[in-house]
């Protein structure tokens, strides 16, 4: 975890002083969708225990700090994932806000980004027999990181000022989802027969899906004419 974010500042650092370019800012709105779950071998490796592709969405805004071609994407998202077991009905879900800091290439109208995601899980829900609990905040990590990779192209504009990027992306969690308390009650599906049968395993967080941005360029720092000392300009 820490060496993947070691990783993501060494690049953009390495961006920033190999590049004799001006530094420039877009924001943007993020929305996202697609398949996401909650991965746990030991209730893999359960018979009574069935997977199925649960679904993920999240919406936010994004602050782009831009050094060429080359900067790091700052995203801020609410974002929100359900896992459903099948075969002993019971379903996962869980709120979140999540905080990337990835380094992002953008070049010939498309982009490759990666790097970190921070969550910080404000819910857990457990749903069993139609009936939806609240879990106990000492059963969960509040704090989980991810890895990310992503890749995509601009759909709409191209001169810098308003862009639309339609994208992939796919993540996975290196923090385990589970507490020690919660493992000892059987986290996540709460069930402790499943870790006597098959072992203690880590619950990861996954998602793969569709992003969607709307990116309007701010400015950059630059100057205004020969000789003149660096200012911010507004595009």
């Amino acid at each position: 975890m820490k060496q993947l974010f070691t990783f993501t500042l060494l690049i953009v650092s390495l961006s920033l002083f190999g590049q004799k370019k001006i530094v420039w800012f877009d924001v943007g709105l993020k929305a996202q969708y697609g398949g996401a779950g909650l991965y746990n071998q030991a209730l893999a490796d359960d018979s009574k225990y069935g997977y199925t592709i649960g679904s993920g969405y999240g919406y936010g805004g994004k602050l782009g700090i831009n050094f060429g071609y080359n900067g790091l994407a700052i995203d801020v998202m609410k974002s929100h994932g359900t896992q459903t077991f099948k075969r002993t009905p019971k379903t996962v879900e869980w709120s979140s806000l999540d905080v990337y800091t990835l380094f992002r290439n953008a070049k010939n109208m498309g982009y490759f980004e990666i790097g970190p995601k921070f969550s910080f899980l404000d819910k857990v829900t457990l749903k069993e027999d139609n009936v939806t609990t609240d879990q106990p905040e000492a059963n969960y990590n509040k704090n989980v990181v991810s890895g990310v990779v992503g890749f995509g192209a601009n759909i709409l504009g191209n001169d810098g000022r308003f862009s639309g990027i339609l994208g992939l992306r796919f993540e996975y969690g290196f923090t385990d989802f589970d507490s020690k308390t919660g493992k000892d009650l059987g986290a996540p599906v709460n069930d402790p027969r499943v870790y006597a049968d098959n072992g203690t395993a880590a619950s990861h967080l996954a998602f793969a899906g569709v992003v969607f941005e709307l990116n309007w360029g701010v400015g950059y720092f630059g100057k205004a004419r020969c000789g003149a000392r660096s200012k911010f300009i507004m595009f």
